[in-house]
């Protein structure tokens, strides 16, 4: 008898949305996580870099300069990029900044670029509506955005 292994493949219900505007913001949501999806991506593989280049023994001031040179390649890469994204789509690259790389946005200031940074930029974020000390929640609060995520990785969306 022939014998073929298959990929596991997950299995959503079917999307039914109670009125107009609930299927509109989920289609929305789905706009910001294709948006915002890629960069969380790049900050999981530098983050992984990071890590293998300078395990935590390495001096501070050999970490601090590494990371001056990929903070001004980033900025030049990706600046005006990510200066034009909403409020909305800030919130999400947050989450999902911390589903990649297994930190929340004010740990990965914090250890990077030291804790007075990262309450300055959680000032800010706050002042703007969000909070970087936020976990990604991928069984409740950010359900929605988790099966997102699996479609556009299963090529669907």
């Amino acid at each position: 008898m022939p014998h073929v292994d298959l990929l596991p493949i997950t299995v959503f219900p079917r999307k039914n949305f109670n009125s107009k505007h609930q299927e509109q913001r989920y289609w929305r949501l789905v706009q910001r996580v294709k948006k915002v999806y890629p960069y969380a991506k790049e900050a999981g593989r530098l983050m992984e870099q990071y890590r293998k280049i300078y395990p935590p023994d390495t001096k501070r001031r050999d970490k601090k300069a590494y990371i001056k040179m990929i903070e001004k390649e980033l900025f030049r890469k990706y600046g005006p990029e990510l200066k034009k994204l909403s409020i909305s789509d800030g919130r999400v690259l947050i989450k999902l900044i911390d589903r990649e790389t297994d930190y929340t946005s004010y740990e990965l200031i914090d250890e990077l670029k030291g804790s007075v940074s990262a309450f300055f930029w959680q000032g800010v974020a706050r002042v703007f509506g969000n909070n970087l000390k936020t976990p990604y929640d991928p069984v409740k609060e950010d359900r929605a955005i988790e099966e997102i995520i699996q479609l556009i990785d299963a090529g669907i969306l």
